[in-house]
């Protein structure tokens, strides 16, 4: 007997949900049926593109059709509510990053999830909640811990990450939740560096102190939020990383996170060409080159969303949950407060 698809609806039709909906179209047995934004414009763009109906909110989608799933693409403001809206239904969620725009948001979705009513679909469990860090799933970053947590490496002496991208007064404009505190939480750390100090914390452990400053460099005026962030975050154990991000270089440099340890310089490089090296203390090389990306964006979101969101459909068949959900993500979400929180009263409201 074959088994149905599985029902997905897209909540929020911007710039990164066309990620989604490639990564959906590509997975044998999802079929995404309806699509709800509360812009009239997005709507009509996505009746148009896709072909499906549309709604003005997640309630009336959710109202309308039997759905096993939604992916959660609106503005950080918009993410919880939404996320919030299907669990009190049953529904799994899979949501773009970050958690939330705020801690207490974040905490709030923690806590509905802990809360939550038996699934939809009649599967063993609460529904399943994902946040969408797919840099985890580059082949470079699973290398990188396998190789960390093998002890193959020895002690950890340290780390370096940065984050040299470009940006605009045109980009800020053309959607302005982007530059104002109350909307997006934050500025380069929350929608730009928040992947790579999610894949610092992954890797190299949890972050007990963060010091440093976040700072306007280009867009003072522009923006209420940080473009530059000179930071040092301190890890359990004693390690530290140097952390440098920024939206002012004419150009988008390749992420980069560098590992200093006992036996070995491991150097790990994103984009086009990208992958890690590991240069052994006795000569040796080793390379490990990423993934090419199928799914549709801009090369900077990384090669993996199609990986991480085949990987939690396969695991609605059981009752754990998917491995990074709303507790795994607020690391790096408390990591860019604590930046905020230090960095002067005009960040205050980050």
């Amino acid at each position: 007997m074959t088994q149905r698809a599985r029902r997905i609806g897209l909540v929020g039709y911007g710039d990164v949900s066309v990620v989604h909906v490639d990564a959906i179209a590509a997975i044998d047995g999802l079929e995404l049926v309806v699509v709800a934004d509360a812009d009239p414009a997005a709507r009509e763009r996505a009746a148009t593109a896709l072909g499906v109906p549309v709604h003005d909110s997640v309630e009336a989608m959710l109202d309308a059709e039997r759905l096993d799933a939604i992916h959660v693409t609106t503005p950080h403001h918009e993410h919880v509510g939404p996320s919030l809206a299907a669990i009190a239904r049953g529904v799994h969620v899979l949501q773009e990053k970050p958690v939330a725009h705020t801690l207490a948001e974040a905490e709030r979705l923690v806590a509905g999830l802990a809360a939550a009513p038996a699934r939809a679909d009649g599967g063993a469990g609460a529904p399943h909640v994902a946040i969408c860090f797919q840099n985890r799933y580059n082949r470079a970053s699973q290398e990188l811990r396998r190789l960390l947590t093998s002890g193959e490496l020895g002690a950890v002496q340290g780390a370096y990450a940065s984050v040299v991208w470009t940006r605009t007064a045109e980009y800020y404009a053309a959607k302005p939740w982007r530059g104002r505190q109350e909307t997006s939480g934050g500025g380069l750390l929350i929608n730009q560096a928040i992947h790579t100090l999610d894949l610092v914390q992954w890797l190299l452990g949890p972050v007990e102190r963060t010091d440093g400053l976040v700072s306007q460099r280009k867009f003072a005026g522009v923006t209420e939020v940080e473009d530059t962030a000179e930071l040092l975050l301190h890890h359990e154990g004693g390690a530290t990383t140097t952390f440098y991000a920024t939206l002012t270089a004419p150009v988008a440099r390749p992420v980069e996170l560098e590992v200093a340890t006992e036996n070995a310089y491991l150097e790990l490089r994103s984009g086009a060409g990208g992958g890690l090296t590991v240069r052994w203390a006795d000569g040796r090389v080793d390379t490990f080159s990423d993934r090419v990306a199928t799914a549709g964006g801009r090369s900077y979101w990384g090669v993996s969303h199609e990986e991480l969101i085949a990987d939690f459909y396969a695991t609605l068949d059981g009752a754990e949950p998917f491995w990074i959900g709303p507790a795994e993500g607020i690391a790096s979400l408390r990591i860019l407060k604590d930046a905020y929180a230090i960095s002067g009263p005009e960040f205050a409201g980050c």
